[in-house]
């Protein structure tokens, strides 16, 4: 079976058990730009972010031996990539700014027929979230994990991380709308 085509757990059971370099090196590029989107949504730094995507997989490489086989390897990931974004913030001992300027970075926009300033206002906005709800807005709606694994990325239960998104996604509305 050819790399490319293979899932994401099809690639960790083969880096898991066999050290397979071409599975690893697979998920890194299949994985890595999505990783370093959403430290830098956080961090606001290119270099920071990249580090941070690099300690991710590092962290993953520590810990293959622990992968759970079949076990889906996005939520983990994250997982990872959460827990290494808030040691950073521990250490350097400050909470997440507001720099990220995704039409500065290149991505694109939600909807391709959304301005650069649409963009512009809908990120500004989820950056204005409080952390604990962005991280649920950035794991759901910018990484597309579902309620059930931004639940396990975050460590509390379904039913927080619907309530944070209701909550966010109600700021969102009413910020964007023009609203309180």
């Amino acid at each position: 079976m050819a790399l490319p085509e293979a899932s994401d757990e099809e690639l960790m059971a083969r880096y898991a058990t066999d050290g397979d370099r071409a599975a690893f090196e697979a998920l890194f590029h299949r994985h890595g730009p999505r990783l370093q989107g959403y430290f830098r949504r956080f961090v606001g730094s290119d270099p920071i972010a990249q580090d941070l995507a690099q300690q991710t997989f590092l962290q993953l490489h520590r810990a293959r031996r622990d992968y759970r086989l079949g076990a889906p390897l996005r939520p983990w990931l994250f997982t990872i990539a959460a827990n290494l974004r808030r040691e950073h913030f521990r250490r350097n001992r400050r909470r997440p700014e507001t720099a990220y300027d995704p039409v500065r970075h290149g991505v694109p926009a939600v909807q391709p027929l959304a301005t650069t300033a649409e963009v512009r206002l809908l990120h500004r906005a989820v950056d204005a979230l409080p952390e604990h709800e962005r991280e649920v807005v950035v794991l759901h709606w910018f990484e597309g994990l579902s309620m059930a694994e931004v639940a396990a990325v975050m460590g509390v239960s379904r039913s927080a991380v619907k309530v944070r998104a209701h909550r966010a996604y109600k700021k969102l509305r009413a910020q964007l709308e023009g609203g309180p």
